[in-house]
C-alpha cells in the first residue's frame, strides 16, 4: 500500500489518518493584537478540508514582544482563545489532527512592530537586540509553557515548539548568537536549556496526551550541522517529545558545510536512532514524485508548503491520481483566493512570483 496514504501513531497515541502534514505557513491574515482572523481561519480550515492528516498554526506567538510579522496570530492571552477554540474544533471536525506552533522572534522582532527594543540571548548589534537577563528567560520559558497551556484549553492536539530559522529558541541553540555567560550559554547543553526546560514544563503542566514538537533548521542563522544533529539525536531518544520537525528548505540538497558534503542533508537525519519519536520534514516537496521520493528515503511524514498553499486538497487529489500534476507558478489572483488564500496573504507571496497580478490592496 501507498505509505502516503497509510496512517501513523505518534508515541502519545494521537494518530493521523495519512502522511500529509500542512507546514506553518507564515500568511500575515489575522488582527494585529494576535487574534484570529477569518481569513487565517478560513485558510487553515480548507487544508483540513483538504485531507490534510495534520494542520499546524503559523507561528503563533507567545509574548506580545516576540512579534515577528504583521497579522501573525497569538496565543500570549486569554483574550485568543475564542477564536483559537473555534480552529481546532474546526480542523478536528474535518478529521486531521489540529497542531498550534509556538514561537518568538526574538532580535527578528521589528521594533516598528513591537514598539520596543527586540530581545536576544545576547546584545546583537545587527539587530540591534538586547540580551535579556537571567529572569527574563525564565519568564520567556514560562510564557512558552503557558501557551501550551492555553493551546491544549482550546482544543489543540499538541504544540510545536519552532526553534528554527533563527527566531528566539534557535538564537539559544547558535554558538554565534548565544554569547552568555549564565546556565543558558556557552555549552551546547546550557545553550540547549532553555528549549529542554520549555519541553519538560509542557510535560507536567499538560495531559500525557497532549502531543509535542520540536521544528529544527540546521542551516543558515548561524547554526551548525553537526550540532543539529546531536540536538535531533537527544530529542528523539529522550522520549519526552512526539516528533521532530527538520525544515531543511530543499529536501534533495547537500549540506553547505564543507565536510558534510558527499550525501543529502536529509540523511544526516534519517540514519539517526529515533527510539518512538516521528521524523518529518519540510523542503520544495512540491509534486507527488518528490513526496514519494522523500518517504522512500525513511521519514515518517512530509509537511508541504508551496504545493499546500497552491492545492487545498492535494492530499484528496493525491490519493484519487497519485500521478497528478500541480498547478505551477505564477497562477492568477483569482485562483489563490480561490484556494483560500486572502489579498494579504497573496501580498506577502506575491514577492516569490506565485502571481503577476497585483492584489486589490495593491492597486
Amino acid at each position: 500500500m501507498n505509505k502516503l496514504l497509510t496512517p501513523l501513531t505518534f508515541p502519545q497515541g494521537t494518530r493521523i489518518k495519512n502522511r500529509f502534514m500542512l507546514a506553518p505557513l507564515t500568511n500575515t491574515q489575522s488582527h494585529e493584537d494576535g487574534v484570529l482572523s477569518d481569513e487565517e481561519f478560513k485558510w487553515l480550515t480548507m487544508r483540513a478540508e483538504g485531507g490534510f492528516g495534520l494542520t499546524m498554526t503559523c507561528a503563533a506567538h507567545v509574548q506580545p514582544e516576540g512579534k515577528g510579522f504583521p497579522g501573525q496570530l497569538g496565543v500570549f492571552s486569554d483574550d485568543h482563545l475564542e477564536g483559537l477554540k473555534r480552529l481546532a474544533s474546526t480542523i478536528k471536525m474535518n478529521g486531521s489532527v489540529a497542531i498550534c506552533q509556538l514561537h518568538h522572534a526574538g532580535m527578528r522582532s521589528p521594533k516598528e512592530l513591537i514598539g520596543q527594543m527586540p530581545v536576544c540571548p545576547s546584545d546583537n548589534e545587527k539587530f540591534k537586540a538586547r540580551a535579556l537577563t537571567t529572569k527574563e528567560v525564565k519568564a520567556l520559558r514560562d510564557d512558552f509553557i503557558e501557551a501550551a497551556i492555553r493551546s491544549e484549553a482550546s482544543g489543540f492536539d499538541g504544540v510545536e515548539l519552532h526553534a528554527a530559522h533563527g527566531y528566539i529558541l534557535a538564537q539559544f541553540l547558535s554558538p554565534e548568537i548565544n554569547q552568555r555567560e549564565d546556565t543558558y550559554g556557552q555549552s551546547l547543553n546550557n545553550r540547549c536549556r532553555l528549549l529542554y526546560e520549555i519541553i519538560d514544563g509542557i510535560r507536567k503542566e499538560c495531559n500525557k496526551n497532549f502531543m509535542i514538537g520540536v521544528r529544527l533548521s540546521p542551516e543558515r542563522f548561524d547554526m551548525k550541522l553537526a550540532e543539529v544533529i546531536i540536538i535531533a539525536q537527544e530529542l528523539m531518544t529522550s522520549g519526552k517529545i512526539d516528533f521532530i520537525d527538520m525544515s531543511l528548505w530543499d529536501v534533495f540538497k547537500e549540506p553547505e558545510e564543507e565536510e558534510f558534503k558527499g550525501k543529502s542533508l536529509l540523511s544526516y537525519f534519517t540514519e539517526l536512532e529515533r527510539g518512538n519519536t516521528r521524523l518529518g520534514v519540510a523542503g520544495s516537496i512540491r509534486t507527488p514524485k518528490d513526496a514519494e521520493r522523500v518517504m522512500s528515503q525513511g521519514v515518517d511524514w512530509i509537511m508541504l508548503g508551496r504545493a499546500g498553499m497552491l492545492h487545498h486538497d492535494f492530499p484528496k487529489l493525491y490519493e484519487d491520481n497519485p500521478r497528478f500534476s500541480p498547478i505551477e507558478i505564477p497562477v492568477t489572483r483569482d485562483y489563490l483566493l480561490q484556494e483560500g488564500l486572502s489579498d494579504k496573504f497573496i501580498n506577502y507571496i506575491s514577492k516569490w512570483g506565485f502571481t503577476s497580478e497585483l492584489s486589490k490592496n495593491a492597486e
